[in-house]
C-alpha cells in the first residue's frame, strides 16, 4: 500500500487535477454549513458526488469503480472532522493505494 499526499488550499472551494494510478482524477472540494465536501471524478465520469470528508474516513469506498484507491483526510492536531481553513496545514488528504 502506497500513501500519496495531495495538495491543497485553505480555501471553500477549489477543484484540482492529480494523476494518480496513471488516471486523471479530478477533485471538488468545497465546505458547507453542515462540513467539507468532496466529487470526485475519474477520467472524466463522475464518480463520488458529495461525499462528507470526515477524520480518517475513507471518501470513496467503492473499489469496482475503478480508482485503485482512497481518499482519507487525516487531522494532524488531533481527531476533528477537515474545515476549509485547516486545508493543507491541519488537515491532509491522502491517497492510499491498494495495490
Amino acid at each position: 500500500m502506497t500513501a500519496v499526499q495531495i495538495p491543497l488550499n485553505a480555501t471553500a472551494s477549489q477543484t484540482l487535477n492529480v494523476i494518480l494510478n496513471q488516471q486523471l482524477v479530478r477533485l471538488d472540494v468545497y465546505q458547507r454549513s453542515t462540513g467539507l465536501y468532496m466529487d470526485v471524478w475519474l477520467n472524466d465520469t463522475q464518480i463520488v458526488a458529495g461525499a462528507i470528508c470526515q477524520n480518517l474516513n475513507p471518501v470513496v469506498h467503492a473499489d469496482y469503480l475503478g480508482l485503485g484507491g482512497d481518499f482519507v483526510f487525516v487531522d494532524t492536531q488531533g481527531s476533528a472532522d477537515p474545515t476549509y481553513d485547516g486545508l493543507g496545514d491541519r488537515y491532509v488528504l491522502t491517497f492510499m493505494t491498494t495495490s
